[in-house]
């Protein structure tokens, strides 16, 4: 009956519990709230609500920042009860968070949700926070918001109709984070620098199964956060959340990991690699929450489980605010002490966090529509069982950190992302000969399917030398002593996961421009194996150990030419070189 009531209150703003339904009070009322929770706010009702907002109540800030691909612009919202919206001043001594909404505009339990919170925080519904300022942008796919359906969700319980998962564009932005290929991206790095956020909540909706968790969580992977920052949020802010929600009467289990899978097989963290929202900002140390309440649960109870929980979120910033400042700081001060950098993850198997876990007994039965076997959950048989959650992750590639990087001109977009993302860098002012470490692409995979606009490359080897190259006034020097290590570290390394070649950045470089006719070259390769008899030894070495290379004349001409002066140094010669500290 008690959480009856809570459901009540915080469905129809409190007044029906209270009777205080002063003007204030029905003149914000979301369109979530009037509809009895059986909609959700479009695109232009939203931003609406939060000028009305600003308007009346001066602790409230909006403010247009940039543009979207949908030529609309991108907004921001703060609430700060000392009414101050300069964010050098701000963030000296007050915890900043940043939520971020309809990335996947159908999964608009966000939405709604923040506009009650900052209405609440604005009437004094809910305690204001001493410590912490809370940011928001209202719905971030603009794009996608205006493609308004109801059917794109095919799996979801509500709202009457919602926005699409795909941009202006059609790209996910919830892939397009390091990659950049979107201006919303630009101006969600323009806000993300200018309010430096020490806490960074993105909201979301999935189902990947079924369970009676309304609520689950994806924070930032603490081994890859590192340190003391990973410690923290491992085993203190999300136990905290956990056990604060848990006396709000929320349950709340790490998102559920699987696809036509039965959880209780056990599952693994999601590693959030800098394609996504929370990999991304972890690059400069935030921690990051996505919130992932399940698509089958009826629409209000989502979007009341997404309030509670930011309420939580909030409390715990406003009590930890110098403990997380203290320990960001320190991460950043480490990371300038390091010598080595993970570039790869791998699950440990040796270590692993037993849940408690609450789902539905599950069997496998043939499909009346295909014949075939279907999984198919039995919601009046709940259990609650012990499943392995394999939450630790190892490093399986490293790289040694340099100094700097150098890079030739004409990377103009590179160095667009480089300002936007506050990357500091100059130039040379004159010609220089310099010591580097230089990469060749050794080998690399390339997916035979597009993914949001690329052919990314995987499983990407490089090989290093050190040399002296002469570089010309006007390249680019990039420190590494800077807050943005970890940003430059996870583009410019070719090996890192989403790196900027992974990404396709540099597939100009993987194309042969120049090469030979064989009918000319047979006599050239005949002088240049005499001319040179460890090249001719290394040839016909190579000619007894390997059949496929012996049996194809090609490969052997093109073996000698890439062994000669004639062959072009800029095949597969990554163009960003590294300065090495020593």
């Amino acid at each position: 009956m008690k959480r009856l009531l809570l459901s009540l209150c915080l469905l129809f703003h409190f007044s029906s519990c209270n009777e205080k339904d002063t003007k204030e009070t029905t003149t914000f009322k979301t369109v979530f709230e009037q509809s009895k929770g059986e909609e959700t706010a479009t695109y232009d009702q939203t931003i609406a609500f939060y000028k009305a907002l600003a308007k009346e109540f001066p602790q409230v800030g909006i403010r247009t920042v940039g543009s979207t691909d949908s030529g609309l612009p991108l907004h921001m919202v703060t609430f700060n009860p000392e009414s101050e919206f300069n964010f050098q001043k701000i963030g000296k001594t007050k915890t900043v968070i940043l939520i971020n909404n309809g990335i996947h505009p159908g999964e608009s339990d966000g939405i709604d949700a923040t506009m009650m919170l900052f209405r609440d925080l604005a009437l004094k519904k809910i305690t204001s926070p001493k410590n912490t300022v809370v940011v928001t942008i209202p719905i971030y796919n603009i794009g996608g918001a205006l493609k308004r359906n109801s059917f794109t969700r095919a799996n979801q319980n509500g709202p009457k109709s919602y926005g699409f998962r795909g941009n202006t564009n059609n790209y996910d932005l919830n892939r397009d984070f390091i990659k950049t290929d979107t201006k919303n991206m630009h101006s969600f790095a323009t806000i993300f620098h200018m309010t430096k956020p020490d806490i960074f909540i993105d909201n979301h909706v999935s189902n990947g199964a079924d369970y009676q968790y309304t609520l689950t969580h994806l924070f930032t992977q603490h081994n890859k956060l590192d340190g003391v920052l990973g410690e923290y949020i491992h085993k203190e802010m999300m136990p905290s959340l956990e056990k604060s929600l848990a006396k709000a009467q929320w349950d709340i289990t790490p998102y559920v990991n699987v696809f036509n899978e039965v959880p209780e097989k056990g599952f693994s963290q999601f590693m959030d690699y800098p394609r996504y929202s929370t990999g991304y900002t972890s690059l400069w140390n935030t921690l990051g929450l996505m919130v992932e309440t399940h698509m089958l649960k009826p629409y209000p109870k989502r979007v009341e489980a997404t309030y509670v929980l930011m309420t939580k979120m909030l409390e715990i910033a406003d009590r930890d605010t110098n403990k997380i400042k203290r320990l960001r700081e320190r991460t950043f001060d480490a990371y300038l002490e390091k010598q080595d950098y993970p570039l790869q993850w791998a699950i440990d198997t040796t270590k692993s966090t037993t849940l408690r876990f609450k789902g539905f007994d599950a069997d496998i039965i043939p499909s009346e529509v295909t014949g075939f076997p279907r999984l198919k959950y039995n919601r009046d048989k709940p259990f609650t069982k012990e499943v392995e959650y394999q939450n630790y992750f190892t490093p399986t590639k490293t790289v040694k950190i340099p100094k700097a990087y150098i890079l030739k001109k004409g990377l103009d977009k590179i160095l667009e992302l480089f300002r936007v993302n506050q990357i500091s860098f100059e130039t040379l002012k004159k010609d220089s000969s310099i010591t580097v470490e230089a990469y060749k692409i050794k080998k690399y995979n390339t997916y035979n399917q597009p993914y949001e606009g690329h052919y990314p490359h995987y499983n990407t080897e490089i090989t290093p030398s050190r040399k002296k190259i002469t570089f010309s006034a006007g390249d680019i020097i990039v420190p590494t002593n800077q807050k943005g290590m970890r940003y430059l570290l996870e583009t410019l390394e070719p090996e890192a996961t989403d790196s900027f070649f992974n990404w396709n950045f540099f597939d100009a470089i993987l194309q042969q421009k120049e090469g030979f006719s064989p009918y000319v070259f047979e006599d050239v390769a005949s002088e240049l194996l005499k001319e040179d008899p460890q090249l001719k030894e290394v040839f016909f070495t190579k000619k007894e150990n390997d059949s496929l290379f012996a049996n194809s004349w090609y490969s052997q001409l093109d073996w000698i030419y890439k062994q000669s002066p004639y062959y072009e140094p800029a095949h597969m010669q990554y163009p960003i070189y590294r300065i090495l500290k020593e």
